[in-house]
């Protein structure tokens, strides 16, 4: 996995719209506008410092094990506490049987489909799960050049995968 750290002060991109609080929607802008390449990202704080985990397996494991994927050094973390999948569809979080459990947008869960902006508590640690799809600049700006209205033929076409 890469890390990457974050310092600088200017933001953009979309993230999730359950953030409320302006910090920290602001500092997950700043992680987005450094990020210099499409996939899904892992952001959080550790000891003053933000750290970018990019997501480059299809299983990344989380927890406070030396043998984990993303280690996370605390008591309130479980050894194995988290998986994260991704496949095709998107991204999932699955707790695996941790003590203190995972949530997600404050909510405890067993399993779940993440969404771009998503923040996932897993003891003392808030992450942010950032999905930076290679199509979507790309979409928009075509979307954004289209003339408004029907189309001739009546359909709307879309991108390809």
């Amino acid at each position: 996995m890469d890390s990457l750290t974050s310092d600088t002060t200017a933001g953009r991109g979309s993230c999730g719209s359950h953030i409320d609080d302006p910090m920290d929607l602001a500092r997950l802008l700043q992680i987005r506008e450094q990020i210099q390449r499409p996939s899904e990202y892992l952001a959080f704080s550790e000891d003053g410092h933000e750290k970018v985990v990019a997501l480059t397996r299809e299983w990344t494991r989380i927890g406070r094990s030396l043998t984990g994927d993303l280690r996370l050094d605390d008591p309130t973390v479980s050894r194995r506490h988290a998986l994260l999948g991704r496949q095709r569809d998107g991204a999932r979080l699955l707790d695996d049987r941790s003590l203190n459990g995972v949530f997600v947008n404050g909510e405890r869960v067993e399993w779940t489909i993440l969404h771009d902006g998503d923040e996932i508590e897993i003891g003392r640690y808030r992450l942010n799960f950032i999905s930076l799809a290679p199509d979507a600049e790309r979409f928009a700006a075509r979307f954004r050049s289209r003339p408004r209205g029907r189309l001739a033929s009546g359909r709307v076409s879309l991108p390809r995968r």
